[in-house]
């Protein structure tokens, strides 16, 4: 949605509610996942997205804070099947308080043409999340894709009953890593015309770049927990 001013115009408060600060990496330690948890919240990111495992941390310390809680799903692969995927979507949500949840779509589907697949994957993770109350986003790991698969993998995710799209994982190792460009971003927008929300993920490291997308009309970024503060413009 585009905003009514300037990203440059924009407070640091406002410009934290377009993030969703990523604490993924598998080697973390505790310590380190509390650390950059509590980061994103003093930063007042609109959510931290971390791993399963992590939720009762992140529960934890976003209890009582403008942060809420983004919870992955079937990451980074999206390579289980659509019933391991329930599971793991029904695990979440029934448990703990999980504001969104980020499901990886099955891109070899995609990248095969196996539409109905893809649709029926993407709908049954929404259906169990939708029930509590969990919005979810669909992740197409976009650098693996064309163009034009992007766009017809925007029209699934609408017709799966998503919230929104989003670009890439971060850990992608099949190719380029370009993550969300400009030009994949507008490929999404023109594909949902706001019939979905725009997340983009992957490569958002400057501000300059961070300030684009937001007056583009993008709705969500996915931002490494190093690049926060620089986007942000926090020294």
């Amino acid at each position: 949605m585009k905003p009514t001013k300037k990203a440059s115009e924009m407070s640091v408060k406002e410009l934290a509610g377009y993030i969703d600060q990523s604490v993924l990496k598998p080697e973390f330690t505790e310590e380190e996942i509390r650390k950059y948890i509590q980061e994103g919240i003093d930063f007042g990111c609109k959510t931290v997205c971390i791993n399963p495992s992590s939720l009762p941390i992140a529960e934890e310390l976003c209890k009582g804070t403008d942060t809420h809680v983004c919870v992955v799903c079937d990451f980074p692969f999206g390579k289980s099947t659509t019933s391991s995927k329930v599971m793991q979507a029904e695990e979440c949500c029934k448990n703990h308080t999980v504001f969104e949840l980020d499901i990886v779509a099955n891109y070899g589907w995609i990248k095969s043409g196996m539409w109905d697949d893809v649709l029926n994957d993407i709908k049954a993770v929404c259906d169990v999340c939708h029930k509590y109350g969990t919005a979810v986003k669909v992740i197409f790991e976009t650098d693996a894709l064309t163009i034009d698969q992007i766009k017809k993998a925007t029209e699934i995710s609408i017709a799966a009953g998503a919230d929104f799209v989003k670009t890439s994982t971060g850990f992608y190792t099949g190719g380029k890593n370009d993550g969300a460009t400009v030009e994949v971003i507008q490929a999404m927008m023109d594909a949902a015309k706001g019939r979905i929300k725009i997340k983009g993920s992957g490569a958002i490291r400057t501000q300059e770049h961070f300030f684009k997308l937001i007056d583009m009309g993008i709705d969500r970024m996915g931002v490494g927990y190093k690049s926060t503060p620089t986007v942000l413009g926090i020294k």
